[in-house]
């Protein structure tokens, strides 16, 4: 009866039920089962005290921030900007796009917020430059994981919280493989112009309208640096670094892009905060889940297991990340993370892998499940901003997404380009 839940959980799953009561459910049913009535205490109290936390209210504040940056016209302004710099390159509308990602990355913090907001201002753009529907939606999927891995990750932040890892560690790892992402598919574009036949690139921009666009964009361009910079530097928690970012956003909304009026508060706010219970909830009964999966010593079980297939650190990676490919096409990153994090991180560390090296790897892995069908949630934004069917964009964005999983192995087994950036700011000894 150890892996009851386990076989429940999958059975609930497949018949089609929601994850986040699954993640109750399960481990109530087995509890019954097995007659241990007296733990099911145990499952609500978890359920409320994974919500209860002060490092967990960074979620909502940075949920706030994209929405309100979306809907105060931030995302013009740098696709302007980044236009000004690389539209007049062949195929040069995908390579704003890309650069635009890397843009507002620093902003959103999510994946499916880029590619809505993105998605509605470049895929119609594209189309109308003469591009094919399918090209335009998939470069818009692929750049938009760049989102969940560039700082602030909303994906960073619940795994920090599950696993207590530093979230400004995961912050400052998470920098440079956002940016080799942003990087590879830049180069990757270039190449398929050598195969592939695009539209006419824009005119090469003067430098007043550079200036110009520059100008526009700046402010909106500062909140990475703002957040990332007093993160990491340790000038706030990442808590407060949420609220200054939805504060900044509101800001820049009212009074910088004047796009945003008062009377659009109320909505944005109810919006984030139907986010954010989403979010917490979600969170919640991961943790009462977890300490039923800590109950039953399933991670020592799994350990075992795994140990027994193999103990080279190296071969022991390479398996786990291609499960977690396998797991992000059935499964949402959140609920994976929340889910699988507490199982795989001890069989990693205890290997000698670091901490903060696994936590940005699993994440990055899981956060690519976003745009791998049948459940890539990004796929199915562009998707409908598009009208283009899924499969077409997946099979599109083959090429891309190869160059990602390149990138994903080349974290794997160069540390300092995940480990870097934490070893300096001293996150990691």
């Amino acid at each position: 009866m150890t892996f009851a839940y386990l076989w429940i959980f999958a059975g609930l799953l497949i018949a089609g039920m929601p994850i986040v009561f699954l993640m109750l459910i399960a481990p109530g049913i087995s509890l019954v089962l097995e007659g241990k009535v007296m733990f099911l205490d145990l499952l609500f109290q978890r359920l409320f005290a994974g919500i209860d936390s002060f490092p967990l209210m960074a979620l909502p504040f940075f949920i706030l921030a994209g929405e309100l940056m979306t809907a105060g016209g931030v995302t013009s302004r740098i696709v302007r900007f980044a236009e000004t710099l690389i539209g007049h390159r062949r195929a040069g509308l995908g390579q704003v796009s890309v650069s635009s990602s890397l843009m507002l990355a620093g902003g959103s913090g999510s994946a499916v917020a880029d590619a809505s907001a993105l998605g509605s201002v470049m895929i119609p753009a594209m189309k109308s430059s003469g591009y094919t529907n399918r090209f335009s939606a998939a470069v818009t999927a692929a750049s938009a994981v760049i989102a969940s891995i560039i700082p602030p990750s909303g994906i960073f932040i619940l795994y920090a919280f599950i696993m207590n890892v530093s979230v400004a560690g995961m912050f400052a790892g998470g920098i440079v493989p956002g940016i080799l992402i942003g990087v590879g598919l830049m180069i990757a574009i270039s190449v398929m112009t050598r195969f592939k036949e695009f539209p006419e690139p824009l005119p090469k921009a003067s430098w007043r309208q550079k200036w110009q666009a520059f100008v526009a964009a700046f402010m909106p361009l500062l909140t990475p640096v703002i957040l990332i910079g007093g993160i990491v530097g340790g000038i706030f928690t990442p808590t407060e670094g949420a609220a200054i970012a939805a504060f900044y956003a509101l800001i820049l909304g009212l009074f910088v892009t004047r796009d945003l009026k008062l009377s659009d508060l109320p909505a944005l706010f109810g919006k984030a905060a139907l986010s954010s219970a989403v979010v917490l909830l979600l969170v919640g009964a991961a943790v009462a889940f977890a300490s039923l999966v800590s109950l039953k010593g399933t991670p020592q079980l799994v350990s075992g297991f795994i140990l027994g297939i193999t103990d080279d650190p190296a071969l022991l990676f390479f398996l786990v990340v291609i499960f977690l490919l396998g797991i992000g096409t059935i499964m949402d990153a959140g609920p994976a993370i929340l889910i699988l994090g507490p199982i795989l991180s001890p069989v990693m560390v205890g290997v000698g892998v670091d901490p903060i090296h696994f936590a940005v790897v699993m994440s990055v892995t899981l956060i690519m499940g976003l745009i791998t069908p049948p459940m890539g949630l990004v796929l199915f934004v562009v998707g409908s901003i598009s009208n283009e069917k899924i499969e077409k964009i997946a099979w599109e964005m083959l090429p891309l997404f190869l160059v990602e999983i390149g990138i994903l192995f080349a974290l794997v087994y160069v540390p300092d380009l995940v480990l870097a950036i934490p070893r300096a700011f001293g996150y990691v000894a």
